[in-house]
């Protein structure tokens, strides 16, 4: 397969998710298509991965997959077809599908590739992967679904600071990238409007949090009321009809409160001011500031720590969970680097 091969299988691809998504609808199995059978064998798999997260998950992934956008995002680099590569990689499964960007890379790059998934996300990528194979047979021989990489010839593999000493153990002499943890933070100003308010909302508690594009940390500028941003977010309040969501804000009241550790809530979100940028679910951490130019120093200091920026400097309000096809995680060019090797 050449790359214009490649780009019309995975824009045909793009076109039998959405295809799928068409008749489904997350909040009812009224309809009980394909789709939301698959959906909720992904749910009763992980309780995280409700129907409404398979849905955003799946909209977003066919919004790339657009043949235009493909199109435009490789002719960014020169390819050389040659022999490829078998490429292992080790993905994550915080939010659904989130390895799929690395799926779509490696395939497009004209490479093979070996796919260890997490245990909590090993039903949606096959699937995929099934649905890819049907439109375009020859991919059947570039992928293979592993429980453990043997000799690679590349890795790319995504987990915690912990696993990423093992990852660079095992595989440090093949050519790596391995990723840790990173959070994404957002930037108040004192200018946002309600509409503006209410939109981070979603980069806060999109996939419950679980994402490392969801913001963690917000910076507030000094003397500012947050009850406005409190008042934004009431649209979010049903997030306490999800067990695990609900046990988690349950329990971390109660653990700061048995604790003295002050802390602010509107009875489905916790907000501490406290200068870490990681936090579990259902806690944000906030964080005040009087001056912007030692702010941004600030940020850029723990460049390495954080995924992506929210304000009106950076990501707009609503988008941190869209990325573009060239927002790379953790700002490495992975098209650049299989195509170095």
């Amino acid at each position: 397969m050449d790359l214009n091969q490649r780009i019309e299988a995975f824009s045909k691809l793009g076109d039998k998710i959405r295809f799928e998504l068409r008749n489904f609808n997350p909040l009812s199995n009224s309809e009980e298509s394909d789709m939301w059978l698959l959906a909720r064998r992904v749910y009763q798999k992980n309780p995280w991965f409700t129907p409404e997260s398979t849905f955003k998950s799946l909209t977003a992934i066919a919004g790339w997959l657009d043949k235009e956008d493909l199109t435009g995002w490789t002719s960014n680099y020169t390819f050389v077809e040659k022999e490829p590569l078998r490429v292992g990689v080790i993905m994550a499964g915080n939010i659904p599908l989130v390895g799929f960007h690395d799926f779509l890379t490696v395939l497009m790059s004209g490479n093979s590739i070996d796919i260890k998934c997490s245990t909590d996300d090993d039903i949606l990528l096959p699937a995929v992967i099934d649905w890819l194979i049907e439109i375009e047979p020859r991919f059947r021989e570039r992928i293979r679904l592993v429980t453990r990489l043997e000799h690679p010839e590349a890795v790319i593999a995504t987990g915690s600071n912990n696993s990423s000493r093992y990852f660079e153990y095992y595989f440090g002499k093949y050519p790596h990238i391995i990723r840790k943890n990173r959070n994404s933070v957002a930037v108040i100003d004192g200018n946002e409007t309600k509409e503006e308010l209410t939109k981070l909302g979603a980069d806060i508690f999109s996939y419950f949090g679980l994402g490392c594009r969801n913001v963690s940390k917000i910076y507030i500028p000094s003397g500012y009321v947050l009850d406005k941003l409190f008042e934004s977010l009431t649209d979010y309040a049903p997030l306490m009809n999800h067990n695990k969501y609900m046990n988690n804000f349950d329990y971390h009241s109660a653990l700061f409160l048995l604790n003295n550790a002050p802390f602010l809530t509107n009875n489905f979100l916790i907000l501490r001011e406290h200068d870490a940028m990681a936090t579990p679910v259902s806690v944000v951490h906030y964080e005040f500031y009087s001056n912007f130019g030692d702010l941004s120093g600030k940020l850029q200091q723990q460049a390495t720590k954080v995924q992506c920026i929210v304000g009106h400097n950076y990501i707009p309000f609503g988008k941190s969970q869209e990325p573009e096809l060239m927002d790379y995680a953790d700002g490495v060019d992975v098209m650049q680097f299989l195509l170095n090797i």
